[in-house]
């Protein structure tokens, strides 16, 4: 254990720049890794709580929001400096989805200014995507957040597309024009200090159903032009973070008998990702609690073939089946196998590195 610790930290000095910083141990470096949902829409509600007190024990690294933790902006605003607070030398990620039009967390019914959707923000004039984004993402930086899981850089090629198409959230199907769009919204979100993630990695907008519901195979449909928006914000440097879908396809996947969706498969995300788009950043899955992957993997299985395939944050938005402890239960299974297998443990150090790299650059951490 003493060999793999110093490893571990060795490894951490190296991708850190060796600064005498926060992580001190295995556990802390694995917490880096989680990102959670959680319930209660005020700072003394007993999920709020939970997930504070997971943060101040370094067993998570990040939360999400969804609708049911919105009651009012100052509640939102209450939440989020009390997590910030757990831990204030590493504070977590504190993330949410708002692309705009449908798909949002904070509405108007709070008094938040909605923007349009994607589809709606592409028919307008290029630089108005700017001012718009730019808005948006001032006003998410006033409430203490400091992740908003976009752009969408899917390409709208399926017009019966069941959840890209069907919700307007496509800027276009032409990768230039998506591209553009995208990368004012990167861009107006790094003015503002908060981190973006390009998503749905390899492209879900040639889909045929949802992965929300269960497996989702593209073979046959998925065109290698869903790559291009991602290869030119990488090679632009607007790609923080890149979330990973959970799609099969044979003709890239051909020798995986599992039919390990995108978001488990190393050849996606250490071949293609990293090796032929040259990304080096932070991969993070989409949803792990989808019926893409809860109807075919369990909790350890997930946690173990997603860090293997080179997922830098396991996102669980912990709303399939409700637990006040996933949080702990997911950074178990991480120090478990880390314990067990030094190779593990070498991923959980390359992922910290990354994250922590992120966190540094967006002045999350100094």
């Amino acid at each position: 254990m003493r060999v793999l610790f110093s490893l571990c930290i060795a490894l951490w000095l190296i991708v850190s720049g060796g600064s005498s910083g926060w992580a001190q141990s295995l556990e802390d470096m694995a917490g880096q890794m989680v990102m959670v949902g959680f319930r209660g829409d005020a700072a003394d509600a007993a999920g709020v709580r939970a997930v504070r007190e997971q943060i101040a024990r370094g067993e998570i690294g990040g939360v999400m929001f969804l609708r049911i933790n919105v009651d009012s902006l100052a509640a939102v605003r209450g939440i989020n400096r009390s997590l910030i607070a757990a831990r204030p030398w590493l504070p977590p990620f504190i993330a949410l989805d708002q692309e705009g039009g449908q798909i949002e967390r904070l509405t108007a019914a709070v008094g938040f200014d909605e923007i349009p959707s994607a589809r709606a923000v592409a028919a307008q004039a290029p630089d108005r995507a700017r001012v718009i984004y730019a808005g948006l993402a001032d006003d998410l930086a006033r409430l203490g957040f400091n992740v908003n899981f976009g752009p969408v850089v899917d390409l709208d090629l399926n017009p019966d597309n069941p959840i890209i198409a069907r919700y307007d959230r496509a800027f276009g199907s032409d990768p230039a024009e998506v591209t553009a769009r995208a990368s004012a919204f990167v861009e107006a979100h790094h003015d503002a200090g908060i981190a973006t993630a390009l998503k749905h990695f390899p492209g879900h907008g040639s889909s045929a159903e949802d992965t929300h519901e269960g497996f989702v195979d593209v073979t046959g449909v998925w065109q290698p032009v869903e790559l291009e928006p991602y290869r030119e914000m990488i090679d632009a440097g607007l790609a923080d973070m890149v979330m990973v879908a959970h799609l099969y396809n044979a003709d890239i996947q051909g020798e995986d008998g599992r039919q390990l969706p995108a978001s488990l498969s190393r050849t996606w995300i250490e071949g293609v990702l990293r090796d032929e788009l040259g990304f080096a950043g932070v991969v993070i899955s989409d949803d792990l609690e989808m019926g893409a992957i809860r109807s075919r993997f369990d909790l350890h299985d997930t946690v173990v073939t997603a860090v293997e395939a080179g997922v830098d944050i396991l996102l669980f938005s912990n709303t399939a089946d409700y637990d006040r402890g996933l949080g702990t239960a997911i950074h178990q299974v991480l120090v478990g196998e880390a314990r067990a297998d030094p190779q593990f443990a070498d991923r959980i150090a390359q992922s910290y590195g990354r994250i922590i790299a992120l966190k540094r650059r967006i002045a999350i951490v100094p």
